[in-house]
């Protein structure tokens, strides 16, 4: 077999105001034998820089390897974020639309972010499976998120190997919740519904390279790679897996205020409703503002440790778990 070729091109997503492009740059490798086509991206949100440290290490992983059919790989998917080192682009950028991971497959003809979405579109949408890599925060889980009922896209989740697989309902089967936070127009769901496995890895803490992290992010690739035959060789054995269903289980802060989380209870624990969780404090006064439990049975699978806390901020998540029928 010949040796497996590397180009990496500079694409331009946008523009500002000033004329200055909007760039990011796009690896691709391409076997010397037929294969799938796998589409790799990280930081769609600027703060979440594991993702790119994956890549570049998946990079050294691969370059010189057997490759059969072809790996697509955008380190920095969103310019704009990554420069400002933010969940979402300044109002001044795109006002209709900060958050790019809302507006997917895009529109060429719309705002920032769903030009910039179009562009990359053209490239993701030759895949055969979808890899959208983000972070969460230092209190949860690494996980990946599938969408429910969608067989491949749960294998890939399930080859990826993190010790949680969640899925999501989407469209019609979804929650109020699901609807008005504009899930529909993550990469995601627009994948699966031009009938594309994606899978979203949730890795670790945001603004930091955490080694154990980056690890698990290029060990799952290169799992999916194998899995897939582009890599000829055997995934690796993760070990078991728990498979949960996520129906934003989120428990928000009612109020803003100090939290103190439950020094007895851990991310990863089986909690029951009305566990207690923690408590939110108003630090003038002392009073409680909130008292925090458990809202449904499930494991506990993030639970913040931030302690100021501003109402409507996610202080804990909840996933049920499940088993698959056969």
């Amino acid at each position: 077999m010949g040796e497996s070729s590397h180009t990496a091109t500079q694409e331009t997503l946008g523009r500002f105001p000033s004329g200055t492009k909007i760039a990011t740059t796009i690896h691709t490798y391409t076997g010397t034998e037929d294969g799938p086509t796998i589409y790799l991206q990280a930081a769609q949100h600027g703060r979440e820089v594991n993702g790119a440290e994956v890549l570049r290490r998946l990079h050294d992983r691969i370059i010189d390897a057997d490759l059969a059919g072809r790996v697509i790989a955008v380190p920095v998917a969103d310019p704009l974020t990554f420069d400002h080192v933010s969940y979402v682009t300044p109002a001044q950028l795109d006002r209709i639309n900060p958050n790019m991971n809302r507006v997917w497959p895009g529109d060429k003809n719309g705002s920032v972010h769903e030009r910039m979405a179009a562009r990359l579109w053209e490239h993701a949408c030759q895949a055969d499976a979808i890899i959208d890599l983000h972070t969460g925060s230092p209190n949860m889980l690494p996980h990946v998120v599938a969408l429910e009922g969608h067989s491949s896209s749960l294998e890939l989740g399930r080859v990826f190997g993190t010790k949680l697989l969640l899925t999501e309902q989407a469209h019609t089967a979804a929650s109020d919740e699901w609807h008005q936070r504009s899930f529909g127009g993550k990469l995601r769901v627009a994948a699966v519904d031009e009938g594309i496995p994606s899978i979203t890895p949730e890795l670790a803490y945001n603004k930091q390279i955490l080694e154990d992290a980056v690890e698990t992010g290029v060990r799952g690739i290169l799992n999916v790679l194998r899995h897939l035959d582009v890599l000829d060789e055997t995934p690796e054995d993760t070990g078991p897996q728990t498979l949960a269903r996520n129906h934003l289980g989120r428990i928000v802060a009612a109020e803003s205020g100090l939290f103190r989380s439950n020094p007895d209870i851990t991310v990863g624990s089986t909690v029951q409703s009305g566990t207690f969780l923690g408590t939110l404090y108003d630090p003038t006064t002392y009073e409680a503002l909130q008292t925090v439990k458990a809202t449904r049975d499930g494991l506990l699978y993030a639970l913040t440790q931030e302690a100021t806390i501003i109402m409507g901020e996610a202080l804990a998540n909840i996933a049920e778990p499940y088993e698959l029928e056969e």
